[in-house]
């Protein structure tokens, strides 16, 4: 769990902006956190920098980059980084992420079999929380800790299956124990949901959290639908 230091700086730190990651659609910054005498890097996905999607709400991508940190840290996956949604920014309200160092040259199509077999708990969030773009450069490990991260959730929680990601790898496998031990959303983590999506899709969660559970196994790759994002990388 994060600690109140950075949940203090992140929301009442001043921000400044280093630079500008260009690849993605969507306005993205890499910004300086100032709070107390000390500085934090984080990432910041402004609402007004939002390309419009045809199936997912106007203006909501930041609010499902801040309800993906609250699933994962409540259901013990623990591999978003701490997230919040900041009110006030350099480009007004958007999503504030902690920024992870890492390289961005060893990513999922160059990582080792041992640590793609890592990535198992990376697969059951994406399938939990309906992700739709789970590139491979989007898991990684932490410099010098080695702790697997992943990160941009911004079009998650689609009422319907939108499933995108380039992790199908344990496809038919029975899915461990102590990872369908923690598909059960909790009425708290549920309210805490609220702000940030639908009532429908509140709903849509429980619902694939109960039939991941009662099937037990990892998906296979669908064939009547486009279920890797583009670019994979």
């Amino acid at each position: 769990m994060v600690t109140p230091p950075l949940q203090n700086a992140f929301q009442h730190g001043d921000l400044e902006i280093k630079g500008q990651f260009t690849l993605g659609s969507n306005y993205t910054f890499l910004v300086e956190v100032a709070y107390e005498d000390q500085t934090y890097p984080a990432v910041y996905k402004p609402t007004r920098g939002e390309q419009p999607l045809w199936d997912f709400e106007e203006s909501t991508l930041a609010l499902r980059e801040v309800a993906a940190y609250l699933v994962s840290e409540a259901l013990g996956f623990h591999i978003v980084p701490f997230t919040t949604l900041r009110e006030e920014g350099p480009y007004g309200a958007g999503s504030l992420q902690q920024f992870i160092e890492h390289d961005p040259n060893y990513h999922y199509f160059n990582f080792s079999p041992e640590d793609k077999l890592l990535l198992k708990p990376v697969a059951i969030f994406d399938l939990l929380v309906n992700n739709a773009d789970r590139k491979g450069g989007h898991v990684f490990f932490e410099n010098d800790t080695r702790k697997l991260y992943a990160i941009d959730h911004g079009i998650c929680f689609h009422e319907e299956d939108k499933l995108r990601t380039v992790l199908w790898d344990f496809g038919g496998q029975k899915i461990p124990d102590d990872l369908l031990a923690r598909l059960s959303p909790s009425s708290s983590l549920l309210a805490d949901l609220e702000p940030y999506l639908s009532p429908d899709e509140i709903l849509a969660l429980q619902s694939r959290a109960e039939s991941i559970r009662k099937r037990g196994v990892f998906p296979r790759q669908p064939r009547d639908r486009r279920a890797i994002p583009w670019p994979p990388l």
